[in-house]
């Protein structure tokens, strides 16, 4: 009886919110317009921009309390939530990696809200604990962001983030005596901690005004050397560009500490330049090895005066090549291993060889090379997936990678690089059977003809009616792959009965620059139209229908959601953008933006801005249309994609759409773009929003049962 009184109230509930629309918070308009070369654009919840004034403080307040007010009322949300802790309950544990003469690895026991860094001798013997980030703070939210080892092995620089953002603080830690010294480096974002000597390379900003830090933009990066024992102020200033606040800087050196690398970027391209200095000549000046910003360079590592890189230069699935150091002043540059068919990942060094991870149709492949570009074999992989991390020393016999799929948790394999051999290192144990789902890969033809690949993931046994819970998941941008790999937030969804589905649209990495450049700027609608067309095909093939699909991206991808959700709100019942880019004309004025421009473009151009103002989510939403279920997720301390972007979007649906279809937007506080946030709080948040597809689907899941 206690069961049915439980589902009746759930459909009494949804009965409810379907035929009344919720009562939103007003949302002050105000009288703010720009002109775009002749074309008057309204912006009338500006005011939303500032994310530190009491008014908007005030507004998220209310609208929180709207949403979680409506999410109460769910009966299974609690149901979910404590299903996935018990999943998520399982110890993880990276590859072992070597820094300073030791190794170190990351651990987390199951439901730890950050992963602790652990030191070995070697890499079978008991980790110790160095740092606990969750010793940081009560409740996880200050996270690791980067660290570095100093070469002899006694100093750990440390960088974390507090509250998700993109600043973060340097410290320092003596791994002899487990204090952290007197150094406090501020305003530091974007860097890499690069050892030399008594101390280390690092990039950062001037302080931004009190109250703009989370918003303001960021420009002039520059690149210091910190002394240890010494005060921020005495950092010695390595390199700045005099004029161009667009440039980003990045330091490495090399593990012998004789050669120091810089890495020149520049908003609104697509590549890199790379320098390099030989820092066992005190007058030595920064010799180019890479020149220009379009195309990408990537350092692999220096050995015995070689250094090798990658590049898609004359190669947009990427090469392999060397520069012979020794002959500097002259840079000796030679192709080792040209581009193949396969897009080139990325490469490393070990064991005396090069492994090159190449993408073949989404799937990794992993192969072996002499250090003379000479093919040896393969490495055998487990499984169709990915490989997610790589780890090695030029001069020892083992190796260790990670390998993930969407059926396969993230599992540590030691490689031996003289048999070719590889074993488990480290498996997870979980409440999981990975016989019980099933993998597949289609191709389905986009609007244009193209063929774009899809992986679609479900329990087996499951009927292809029509009937099914449908996740459709996409990015499409930034040359940024979407690739398989184990989610236990998908695992919930997939034991519930759901299909999850990621769509391998364009504008991303996965066929290497070129179907990058069919993502961008003027190319974006086909970013859409792809992903438009994966619904369909999932529609199509009875993996779902209308009704049971639900779509979800984030940051880039938000845009993708918001996008493809005013362009075919027909489609799709339940949407979910989640840190989403949704003012396209206004993007490159907050924080880092302004590099964004080169993948949308900017509306200071002329062609470019109409272009932009055609799918602008906030500017194509119109009254009158029915619009989904929608729940838009966002955080206070988003310094990457700044929350208003979500806010004036939220504001704007709610104020012309009048359906019975909940229009919401969940702001997380103390959290950022999604980085180092805590594992108790991605549980509550996946629980919510898988909630709030269930509601309205009209679907009670069989965990609630």
């Amino acid at each position: 009886m206690k069961k049915i009184l439980f589902g009746l109230f759930g459909f009494i509930m949804m009965q409810s919110c379907s035929k009344n629309q919720l009562k939103y918070p007003e949302t002050r308009k105000d009288d703010v317009t720009d002109t775009y070369f002749g074309v008057t654009v309204s912006d009338p919840y500006r005011w939303l921009e500032n994310d530190t004034s009491p008014e908007v403080k005030k507004w998220v307040e209310e609208q929180n309390k709207l949403t979680f007010a409506y999410l109460k009322t769910i009966p299974y949300r609690d149901a979910l939530k404590k299903r996935l802790t018990e999943l998520w309950n399982y110890e993880r544990v990276s590859a072992p990696f070597k820094e300073g003469g030791k190794y170190f690895l990351f651990r987390n026991d199951g439901l730890q809200n950050q992963s602790v860094l652990c030191m070995m001798d070697h890499p079978d013997a008991e980790p110790k604990v160095v740092l606990d980030p969750n010793a940081l703070s009560p409740d996880g939210t200050v996270a690791l962001n980067t660290f570095a080892v100093s070469h002899d092995g006694r100093y750990l620089a440390y960088a974390i983030s507090r509250a998700g953002s993109d600043w973060v603080e340097v410290f320092v830690r003596d791994l002899k005596t487990g204090q952290d010294l007197k150094d406090h480096l501020l305003w530091v974002k974007f860097s890499g901690l690069a050892w030399t000597g008594d101390g280390f390379y690092y990039s950062r900003y001037d302080a931004p005004g009190k109250g703009t830090e989370l918003s303001s933009q960021n420009t002039f990066q520059k690149v210091y050397f910190h002394k240890l024992g010494t005060d921020q102020e005495y950092d010695r200033l390595v390199y700045r560009h005099p004029s161009e606040g667009d440039r980003m800087y990045g330091a490495w050196v090399s593990r012998d500490e004789h050669w120091f690398v810089l890495f020149e970027s520049k908003w609104g391209t697509r590549g890199n330049a790379l320098w390099i200095k030989d820092l066992t000549k005190a007058n030595d000046e920064l010799h180019c090895v890479a020149e220009g910003f379009d195309h990408e360079n990537g350092l692999v590592d220096i050995q015995d005066g070689i250094l090798y890189m990658i590049t898609n230069q004359e190669a947009p699935r990427y090469r392999l090549m060397k520069v012979d150091l020794r002959a500097l002043p002259e840079v000796k540059k030679a192709e080792l291993i040209p581009q193949k068919n396969d897009v080139l990942e990325a490469a490393y060094l070990a064991g005396g060889k090069l492994f090159l991870q190449y993408l073949s149709d989404v799937k990794n492949v992993l192969e072996v090379y002499q250090t003379d570009g000479s093919y040896v074999h393969p490495v055998q992989l487990p499984a169709i997936g990915t490989v997610l991390s790589f780890s090695g020393e030029p001069d020892e016999e083992n190796a260790y990678y990670t390998f993930t799929s969407f059926n396969y948790p993230t599992t540590v394999f030691r490689y031996n690089t003289k048999t070719g051999s590889s074993e488990v290192w480290f498996a997870p144990r979980l409440d999981f059977r990975p016989e019980d789902y099933i993998v597949e890969q289609v191709f389905y033809n986009s609007k244009d003809g193209t063929r774009v690949p899809m992986f679609i993931t479900y329990k087996k046994g499951m009927q292809r009616n029509g009937k099914n819970p449908a996740l459709l998941y996409g990015y499409g941008g930034f040359n940024i792959t979407m690739k398989p790999s184990f989610s236990t937030a998908v695992l919930l969804w997939l034991e519930n009965g759901g299909v999850y589905a990621l769509a391998n649209i364009r504008g991303g990495g996965e066929y290497g620059e070129e179907w990058h450049e069919a993502g961008m700027k003027l190319n974006k609608q086909n970013v859409f139209d792809d992903f438009i067309a994966a619904a369909e095909y999932l529609i199509r093939e009875k993996y779902t229908s209308r009704k049971k699909l639900a779509i979800m991206g984030g940051s880039n991808g938000g845009l993708l959601i918001g996008a493809v959700v005013n362009q075919r709100p027909d489609l799709f019942r339940v949407a979910i953008p989640q840190v989403g880019v949704m003012d396209m004309l206004r993007f490159h004025k907050f924080t880092i933006g302004g590099s964004w421009v080169t993948d949308y473009g900017s509306s200071e151009d002329s062609v470019q801005f109409h272009y932009l103002l055609k799918y602008s989510p906030l500017h194509n939403i119109h009254s009158g249309v029915k619009y989904p279920a929608i729940l838009v997720t966002t955080a206070d301390h988003d310094d990457r994609v700044v929350p208003a972007h979500s806010f004036k979007y939220i504001a704007t649906l709610q104020e012309k759409y009048k359906g019975p279809n909940p229009v919401l937007i969940r702001i997380q506080t103390s959290a950022g773009h999604g980085g180092g946030k805590p594992t108790s709080v991605i549980i509550d948040e996946t629980a919510d929003i898988y909630a709030f597809i269930y509601r309205n689907m009209g679907i009670e899941p069989p965990a609630a049962r």
